[in-house]
């Protein structure tokens, strides 16, 4: 066999049925969900609630507090979100497509510092021994936690947080043994590229019509 695929495989064989089982649906909805939000589609949360939900099982299961921590912090966060991308006014949906102000810029740079910190007290609390995977984690849970938090405004930039942090969560996913979860993270970079440039066209186009 292959030494790509035998290192993809190998920690499945000691794996139980339900926890394949559950890391495919995971890996399924999580794909979904990325496909809804470049489309703006409202199916995003409820498809993301479902993978978010399952990861958390997961990743408690394997012992990565900082990323539980954040797929549990999306679970509440898609809820949110859902709720701010369903309100009408007048017929229509109120919240647009738009680029972050300097206010919220400030906003999500103070996000990401506080997630890091908490996720690194998280850590401690639990006597992790830190390790330069767990620094990783602890650096790509402050970028998702801001990323969700510009998705949930429907900010262009969430597309660019997305996008970073997915890039370096596809080795460390590998290097973890999550040979789903790694590959899944590799699509949603591909996605997330192209929300990106679906979001910024729908936003141009709307600002030419303004203008």
């Amino acid at each position: 066999m292959s030494p790509i695929f035998e290192f993809f495989l190998e920690p499945y064989r000691s794996a139980s049925t339900l926890d394949i089982v559950l890391e495919i649906l995971a890996f399924v909805f999580g794909i979904a969900s990325v496909v809804y939000a470049k489309q703006e589609n409202i199916l995003v949360y409820p498809t993301g609630l479902v993978a978010t939900v399952i990861t958390v099982y997961l990743l408690y299961k394997a012992g990565y507090l900082g990323d539980m921590m954040m797929n549990f912090y999306y679970s509440v966060m898609s809820i949110y979100g859902w709720w701010n991308w369903s309100r009408k006014k007048k017929g229509g949906f109120v919240l647009p497509i738009s680029r972050t102000t300097t206010r919220q810029k400030w906003i999500g740079i103070v996000l990401f510092v506080l997630t890091m910190m908490v996720t690194y007290l998280v850590y401690r609390v639990y006597d992790y021994e830190l390790q330069i995977p767990n620094y990783i984690d602890i650096f790509t849970s402050g970028l998702f936690f801001t990323a969700m938090w510009y998705m949930a405004t429907k900010k262009l930039e969430n597309w660019t947080l997305w996008i970073i942090g997915d890039l370096i969560t596809i080795p460390l996913y590998a290097y973890r043994g999550l040979g789903i979860l790694s590959l899944q993270y590799l699509i949603f970079t591909i996605l997330a590229i192209q929300g990106y440039i679906a979001w910024r066209n729908s936003l141009d186009k709307t600002t030419s019509q303004i203008a």
